[in-house]
């Protein structure tokens, strides 16, 4: 796992990618290079920072460059093994063992054509000095983030979004698009960048850059296309898939870990990697007793425990109890984008120990939620197809007592009430809307309520965006269409985003076995009522897992990657919510009104309402607003 970073035609080409390589260094603390060469009438400048995971050599240093091609990459190829002796048999010869090598060969024989065949995560640039192109590419499922700016001639991209920013001197304008965006998701969609001239490389896709100033773009890989074909394919054996790719993962020079929450899709995890590595070892984490009594959480720490005991596995346990003024704005930096997700802290905490005790690689169960209907909201929207047959009157006076009904007191928080409002507030809604509501912050005109009135077109665009998201598939199975939507948006725009950026902010690679192209296949190609069975999410992987796992782990309530906000936003932060809300940025360029976030605190602290996570991620995107309007976000 590296940073990679580069320019093409671009004027000071040179000074600009030092720039934006040494933006990179915290990706890649174990080396760095540079490589030019004439490109038309200027120049290709790449970068690289190095993160040393398979061929810790001088043989795996980049940018790589052999025989007129050179490629700065950043990922892991866990089918490499397969393409290098497919290589070799062709008659190529290897100097060293790393996959960097086998993608710049593979690309020598096959071009774009390599793309599909390989199986991992990635972003990476290649220059051919033949022909002066250099193309650039990003995985299938979105794993790896690849940012991108074009100015005339020129191009210049980066593994992160800060990069392209301190290259430009901090002179990017912010994309009011992307800020609504990310008021109603809490993250910024993949098809949306926080800054204007910059873009997202899509997942699945690549990008050609050619001497003559010609751009072409090609699509190598769609997730909707893989759904629609997997559906008329055979039950996959699903454990033997995971397990596969669970061992694929595993694949490195130095020493793997995993991420174990007690829940079962790390578990899963962990127990198979276990079974290949014995003596693995797993981090964990705990919150602070009277954070958890007050966010009424469930104790994950148990069942850790107990998965490590019967694994044999090595449990490291931290207690999450950050100074969350000191972190807001360090996550907020290096999360690139308004990401109001404090699972970030999570990981960047976990990594954090992680890489003090000498583990660079780290194993995630992400992904296995998305894909196979393991969320709340997908039990609860299709609880809320059969909520809509009960009278109307009946409803009514369902709504008017619940909504009577305080979500915390002075001491504690009530989860089911506040699981209670939040399904009423979308259960009488049309499927797309209900499921859009079902995670988003905000229905329409609460958002427009808090926004300036001039964007209020801008809400209907990013509103639209999400309806024709979610209409773009033919499958006749409500389950998967939740699935596919969130795979194809929540899950690069949120999950993996800030797993990627937390995760290397503190120099770790998180690999996620979930999130694999034949693990995709198999899970589109199981029907909806084989994910969520009666009340049960994620059915087929809990059977699936039942292999190895005991019951009591498979079948236990859902567990929690999240942080105590409640707890967090009365307490610690309580002075600054007051502050940005009176007097922050936000509200005094009008971007935000006073009103009704003032409104949104009062109702907050008298328990009738739970806006913890909205008010989070108004101080998430307080803190990176002033970065980037002020120029200091570099």
């Amino acid at each position: 796992m590296c940073g990679i970073a580069g320019t093409y035609r671009w004027p000071d080409g040179k000074v600009v990618t030092d720039r934006l390589t040494d933006v990179l260094a915290h990706r890649g603390p174990d080396g760095a290079g540079r490589y030019s060469h004439p490109a038309g009438d200027g120049e290709v400048h790449l970068g690289h920072r190095r993160l040393s995971i398979i061929d810790l050599s001088e043989t795996g240093a980049q940018p790589m460059v052999s025989d007129g091609l050179a490629l700065t990459y950043n990922g892991e190829l866990y089918n490499a093994p397969e393409l290098r002796a497919e290589l070799t048999a062709a008659g190529v010869r290897f100097r060293g063992t790393s996959d960097t090598e086998v993608l710049l060969e593979a690309w020598r024989r096959w071009g774009t054509d390599c793309l599909p065949r390989l199986r991992g995560m990635f972003a990476f640039g290649v220059f051919d000095e033949r022909t002066g192109e250099l193309v650039l590419a990003r995985d299938q499922l979105g794993i790896k983030s690849l940012f991108l700016l074009r100015r005339g001639a020129g191009l210049m991209f980066a593994s992160e979004l800060k990069a392209l920013a301190a290259a430009t001197g901090g002179s990017l304008e912010v994309d009011h698009a992307a800020l609504v965006s990310s008021l109603l998701y809490y993250w910024v969609p993949d098809s949306r960048c926080a800054f204007r001239e910059a873009e997202k490389l899509p997942p699945g896709s690549w990008l050609r850059c050619r001497p003559d100033g010609r751009i072409e773009r090609g699509q190598y890989w769609n997730l909707r296309d893989v759904a629609h074909e997997a559906r008329s394919g055979e039950q996959p054996d699903l454990a033997a898939i995971v397990e596969e790719s669970t061992r694929r993962h595993l694949l490195s020079d130095v020493p793997v870990a995993t991420f174990l929450s007690g829940g079962l899709d790390s578990s899963y995890l962990t127990a198979l990697a276990a079974r290949h590595q014995p003596g693995i070892s797993a981090y964990t984490i705990g919150f602070r007793a009277e954070d958890a009594k007050f966010e009424a959480m469930p104790d994950d720490l148990r069942y850790a425990r107990q998965v490590a005991e019967r694994f044999g596995v090595d449990l490291h346990e931290i207690e999450i109890a950050p100074n969350v003024l000191d972190l807001l704005p360090k996550m907020t930096y290096h999360l690139d984008e308004p990401i109001g997700d404090p699972a970030a802290i999570n990981t960047y905490l976990i990594c954090s120990a992680a890489r003090e005790a000498g583990v660079k690689v780290m194993l995630s169960g992400m992904g296995a939620d998305e894909l196979f209907a393991g969320y709340r909201k997908h039990l609860a929207n299709l609880i809320a197809l059969r909520y809509q047959r009960v009278p109307r009157p009946l409803r009514r006076g369902v709504s008017a007592a619940v909504d009577r009904l305080p979500v915390a007191t002075s001491r504690r928080g009530y989860r089911s009430v506040r699981f209670a409002k939040r399904f009423l507030s979308f259960a009488d809604l049309p499927e797309e809307t209900a499921f859009r509501r079902s995670y988003t912050m905000y229905d329409r005109g609460e958002l427009l309520a808090l926004l300036d009135p001039d964007l209020a077109g801008t809400v209907d665009d990013v509103l639209t965006e999400h309806a024709d998201t979610y209409d773009d598939n033919n499958l006749d199975d409500f389950v998967n269409r939740m699935c596919l939507t969130d795979a194809r948006m929540f899950l690069p725009g949120l999950n993996l985003a800030y797993t990627d950026r937390s995760s290397m902010a503190a120099s770790t690679e998180v690999r996620v076995p979930y999130v694999d192209v034949e693990v995709v296949k198999a899970a589109f190609a199981v029907p909806g009522d084989r994910k969520i069975a009666g009340r049960q999410g994620k059915a087929v992987l809990k059977e699936a897992a039942t292999s190895i796992l005991p019951k009591e782990i498979v079948y236990r309530p859902k567990g929690l990657f999240s942080a105590p906000l409640r707890a967090w936003m009365s307490r610690d932060l309580a002075p600054l919510v007051r502050e940005v809300v009176h007097d922050g940025v936000l509200v005094n360029s009008g971007l935000l009104r006073r009103d009704a976030l003032a409104r949104m605190v009062a109702e907050d602290a008298a328990g009738q309402r739970d806006f913890s996570k909205h008010l989070w991620h108004v101080l998430t995107l307080e803190y990176w607003y002033r970065d980037a309007t002020s120029g200091e976000f570099r």
